[in-house]
């Protein structure tokens, strides 16, 4: 995944060539202009966000390899927060900190995962074998030739030789301009890499101008790193375009269900009020979602694993975009004996006074950690890790479920393995928050973006995905108008309201979490491609946190089953809609 900040230029000619003849500014006009020739049709807009990471951090604080780090309270960290994208909402959240213990400072800007994120993930699991190495090792002696070339041409003891080069040089840019691919290649083109190969050996035996043969090749080397570097930037935005998209069999999907639902006869899709919506003896479980066939996941998953079903109560919320295709959808489809339903945010008669700051829907906002040091062997290491946390519409509940006092919260890239009825026996003592607690991410590592306060520094960061909420407690302790104060106060500078939703979250729920076993959820499956499958059948619930979700091309194949199987996929309209996660 790659976001704004990760990206930035290599600096390579202040640090590799010392005297190149190239200045920053002819560097960054002629990935420009490769922009311009060889770009996507995009708009100028999103290959702005592309090239921004260029203004922020070059160099990165790294720390050495300790057997006891974890123990103690960690030391602040700089933290920048800057957008990561998402499937389910526009723009969702990262942070990129360093690690406690600072002690060198070190270039990383070639580090992929630092600048791409999990694109680089994915990258490399779904490496390819070089294509065509024949014709790019006929390019690479090409180049070196004519780098001799000039030198050897002024010689005037060599003629012959010169215009030997020459011809082999005209060879090869005869051949490549007549064969893209090893296939293309004459038969014998074996014989003229060889003449070539000793032309170039004996070139090198002559006592040449050293300093035209380094222009020459820095030259090349020049337009060469321009192009990876452009096409780097290019496969990278084309995946984070994959994994923000909705894929065109889910929207097929949520328009077709859309028209459905206005074709039907009306007095099919009315439904009577249910009792049970508002019953708080029964277990009401929140799931917010755009998504029709994620949240009917977490649904009939959280359904197969229930002893007793008749007793679930779940209510969707969605926006406007997608509620009539949710209504219909859970108007046709049965999860045994439980209920189902489906509510609007943006037409929720509520009583809150600035409901309008709290709309539209917005999805738990996700955030990446990235920590790099180096180790005993002074090697760079990148560590990066996600945390999702509740972002504005949660702070709805208490309002939207006035009579309920206690609610499990999913989100919508979850898939539940086990009954959950335990949750609702949980003594809360006080607490407001029954949370998995994210050891990997301590509060004191986040100190340097949350400021000076009263948290924890040793800490761990808490995770949405699967939350006990007591609503009662909620409303006592009117957190909801303690978040939005807290958000409105936070000095953001040029930062979105959701990357505030980070630090008003954490001091709203300060010293109310209660921390959950750690195996009730198992987090990762949407970055990690190393999780223990014992683990993962062991764990209550699978949080799909990051961006490679289950249903997208981009999912990571191997955890894509524990979530597929939960889908019917002999329903005829996933069917006409080509859904085959």
């Amino acid at each position: 995944m790659w976001d704004q900040s990760g990206i930035r230029s290599y600096d390579k000619y202040d640090v590799q060539s010392g005297n190149r003849s190239k200045s920053e500014k002819d560097q960054s006009k002629h990935v420009q202009d490769l922009i311009k020739k060889l770009g996507p049709a995009i708009s100028k807009d999103m290959l702005k966000n592309v090239e921004s990471g260029s203004k922020n951090h070059s160099i990165s604080s790294v720390k050495k390899h300790d057997s006891r780090q974890g123990k103690g309270s960690p030391a602040p960290a700089k933290v920048d927060l800057q957008p990561v994208p998402s499937s389910n909402v526009p723009e969702a959240q990262k942070v990129e900190g360093s690690e406690p213990n600072n002690v060198a400072i070190v270039d990383v800007g070639k580090s992929c995962e630092l600048r791409f994120g999990s694109y680089c993930l994915w990258l490399r699991e779904h490496k390819e074998d070089m294509k065509d190495s024949m014709v790019k090792r006929l390019k690479d002696q090409l180049f070196v030739a004519r780098a001799y070339f000039p030198s050897i041409a002024k010689l005037p003891t060599q003629e012959k030789f010169s215009r030997e080069l020459r011809q082999n040089i005209q060879d090869f840019e005869r051949v490549l301009s007549e064969s893209s691919k090893d296939a293309d290649l004459p038969p014998q083109i074996g014989q003229k890499l060889q003449k070539m190969e000793a032309s170039i050996a004996k070139a090198k035996s002559f006592p040449v101008d050293c300093n035209n043969v380094y222009k020459k090749l820095s030259q090349i080397l020049d337009l060469t790193e321009d192009e990876a570097n452009f096409h780097m930037k290019q496969s990278a935005f084309l995946y984070r375009l994959a994994v923000q998209t909705m894929p065109k069999s889910l929207h097929c999907l949520s328009m077709r269900l859309t028209v459905d639902y206005f074709t039907s006869p009306s007095s099919d899709m009315e439904v009577p009020r249910s009792e049970k919506y508002s019953d708080p003896t029964l277990r009401h479980l929140v799931i917010f979602s755009k998504n029709v066939l994620a949240s009917s996941v977490v649904i009939n998953s959280t359904v197969m694993h229930a002893k007793e079903s008749q007793n679930l109560v779940f209510h969707v919320l969605t926006d406007q975009e997608n509620y009539f295709a949710m209504k219909l959808w859970y108007f046709r489809n049965a999860y045994k004996d439980a209920t189902v339903q489906v509510l609007n945010v943006e037409e929720l008669d509520l009583d809150y006074h600035d409901k309008a700051a709290l709309l539209p829907l917005s999805l738990s906002e996700e955030f990446r950690v990235s920590f790099h040091g180096i180790n005993n062997m002074s090697i760079l290491k990148t560590r990066t890790e996600y945390i999702s946390i509740f972002s504005n519409s949660q702070y709805l509940l208490p309002e939207v479920f006035p009579s309920l006092k206690k609610i499990v919260v999913l989100d919508d890239d979850v898939v539940v393995q086990q009954d959950l009825s335990a949750l609702w026996s949980l003594s809360m003592g006080g607490k407001v928050n029954g949370a998995v607690q994210f050891c990997s991410v301590r509060l004191g590592q986040l100190q340097s973006y949350l400021g000076e306060n009263s948290l924890d520094k040793n800490s761990c960061a808490w995770m949405s995905g699967l939350n006990l909420i007591d609503l009662a407690r909620w409303r006592e302790l009117k957190l909801t108008e303690t978040y939005r104060r807290l958000v409105q106060e936070l000095d953001i500078g040029e930062q979105s309201i959701e990357a505030a939703a980070l630090r008003a979250s954490l001091l709203t729920f300060q010293d109310l979490i209660l921390a959950l076993d750690g195996e009730w959820v198992l987090s990762g499956l949407g970055h990690r491609y190393g999780l223990d499958s014992q683990a993962i059948r062991k764990a209550a619930v699978l949080h799909y946190n990051g961006n490679m979700k289950p249903w997208l091309e981009m999912g990571i194949p191997k955890y894509k089953g524990y979530w597929r199987k939960f889908l019917n996929l002999e329903d005829q309209i996933l069917s006409v809609c080509n859904v085959n996660p």
